[in-house]
């Protein structure tokens, strides 16, 4: 059906939801699920999401403009921290609906932390407890969640596995009953606001997360240079920058290994979003202090 069409239908629900939570509960992981596509980079490491980013999802009776946001954490001392915290907090209140997201392992001092900004909140705040497929003792999950369904007053509180998939239909079902009466605001085939650029040197970024040590990665970003299509090959030039000598050795690794990997593992997922094929070169410069300057942020793509 064609986006004017549904526009004008009776009962359309649209409106915005954010997806809040410490760093690496799986936020970016449950939007990608939800919306079958990746849109947004994951790892194992905290902090992997740094923006926010939008993800669309169109059916026939509501579009569900879902944010994926930076964890909310403490001990904000360097100027990328502060900027990850305030983008996910600026958030909050200009949603419809907000996913607050949880481990089912405990409750920690972070989520005390999150839900002590949403306990104000003037908008339903659904609780999701994820990774439930990875608790062993299953008996543990209802007094679990007597507990945190006792810390606020939410909108319904859903137990899930976002990488499984297990549940997450019936956290959309309540999302989309709590969505506004509406028209679209996208076009029913747009499924993310963020450019190929954009996400090109995310996966970039992905590759290296995944690949290197649990500390170099927070002292990296990766900005494109240059996104030209010649002779139906997208070229990518893209500089990945650290904050030390010693860090650019090591992204680069011994022979140029690492840096090289990164790179196959990242043009061949470039190939398959994009739809085309994909030329990516990768440099390593240093910038030194880069992630604790404001100004140099906001030159590599970390605006407000």
């Amino acid at each position: 059906m064609a986006n004017k069409e549904r526009s004008g239908a009776e009962g359309f629900r649209c409106g915005y939801v954010a997806i809040i939570g410490r760093p690496n509960v799986g936020k970016s992981t449950l939007l990608n699920h939800i919306l079958s596509q990746k849109i947004s980079i994951t790892s194992n490491k905290p902090q992997t999401t740094r923006h926010t980013i939008l993800g669309v999802k169109t059916t026939q009776e509501n579009q569900t403009v879902y944010v994926d946001t930076p964890g909310l954490h403490q001990g904000s001392g360097r100027a990328m921290n502060r900027y990850m915290n305030r983008s996910a907090s600026a958030v909050i209140t200009d949603v419809d609906v907000v996913v607050f997201i949880v481990e089912c392992f405990g409750w920690t001092q972070e989520d005390e932390y999150v839900l002590k900004m949403l306990r104000d909140s003037k908008v339903p705040v659904i609780l999701a407890i994820n990774k439930v497929d990875k608790l062993n003792a299953k008996e543990v999950l209802l007094p679990y969640i007597q507990d945190v369904s006792s810390k606020m007053d939410f909108a319904d509180v859903i137990p899930l596995s976002a990488r499984k998939g297990t549940n997450t239909e019936a956290l959309e079902e309540k999302i989309n009953g709590s969505l506004p009466l509406s028209e679209p605001f996208f076009p029913e085939d747009q499924v993310t606001d963020r450019s190929e650029r954009f996400l090109a040197a995310e996966l970039v970024r992905e590759k290296l997360m995944r690949r290197l040590g649990q500390e170099i990665p927070y002292s990296l970003t990766v900005e494109i240079e240059s996104f030209k299509m010649q002779k139906k090959v997208q070229h990518i030039h893209a500089v990945i920058w650290v904050e030390r000598e010693g860090q650019k050795r090591i992204v680069i690794g011994q022979g140029g290994i690492d840096l090289k990997m990164v790179g196959q593992q990242a043009r061949k997922e470039m190939e398959a979003l994009f739809d085309r094929k994909v030329f990516l070169q990768l440099w390593v410069k240093v910038r030194e202090g880069w992630a604790d300057d404001e100004r140099a942020l906001r030159s590599l793509g970390y605006g407000e």
